[in-house]
């Protein structure tokens, strides 16, 4: 029932207990098949030999850089991702080879009103389509909206980006609209598409991914029987 103030206007819902979210920290995220620690010098060279595993820099087309050239300065990159606290940057490392196949970060942290974002998504070659790639999401998912219990978990992407955006829609974030000309990246302009998913939404998508990741969805190859759409909630 929507509540009404004394001059007839809508408001929207009361959240008379609401309290302050704690901010993220440099934890160690644990899952299946992958875990997320704070990124670190110590995973550049199997960054950089992940990122070198094909020839070509088209995993790169719509990150904020180019593809590190030489050790030194992937060196460099990570030292300075480490360095910060908003984004606050996580490696993803792949169990079965204790190696790190790609990073992600939190940012544009709001504690006061409950709200993060996931950003700053780089696979490498080596974690694309693979079960690290929506387990390490479903871990951060986790941690802000169950353990932290913020309200909003965002994402953002080039509006050209077919790949996040496929990523968004499959992970069961709600499309929210396209903000153009946000920004100039690379010498190109950008429209940013937003998606998000909330606080009461997340039970519904927790079990869908659970049972998606889970081994008995697993075929004798390792491939998923059924895909996650199958188990996610309909609206």
């Amino acid at each position: 029932m929507t509540e009404v103030n004394v001059y007839g206007q809508e408001l929207g819902q009361s959240l008379p207990d609401w309290q302050p979210r704690s901010l993220p920290q440099k934890v160690i995220l644990r899952g299946k098949y992958c875990l997320l620690e704070p990124i670190d010098l110590k995973h550049s060279r199997d960054l950089f030999d992940a990122w070198h595993s094909i020839d070509d820099e088209r995993d790169w087309t719509y990150f904020h850089i180019k593809r590190p050239i030489t050790i030194r300065q992937c060196d460099h990159y990570i030292a300075s991702l480490s360095a910060s606290k908003d984004p606050l940057f996580y490696a993803v490392i792949n169990l079965s080879t204790g190696k790190a196949t790609g990073f992600l970060a939190l940012q544009r942290m709001d504690p006061d009103n409950g709200s993060v974002e996931i950003g700053w998504v780089n696979w490498s070659p080596l974690m694309k389509r693979t079960l690290c790639s929506t387990e390490a999401i479903f871990l951060l998912l986790s941690y802000t909206l169950e353990t932290l219990q913020y309200r909003r978990c965002g994402w953002k992407c080039d509006s050209l980006h077919q790949a996040a955006i496929s990523a968004a829609e499959r992970l069961g974030f709600t499309y929210e609209g396209t903000l153009r000309r946000t920004q100039v990246s690379k010498g190109h302009s950008r429209d940013i598409r937003w998606y998000s998913i909330i606080d009461e939404e997340w039970d519904g998508i927790r079990r869908a991914m659970e049972s998606w990741l889970s081994p008995s969805n697993l075929d004798d190859r390792g491939k998923q029987k059924y895909p996650l759409a199958e188990f996610m909630p309909h609206p």
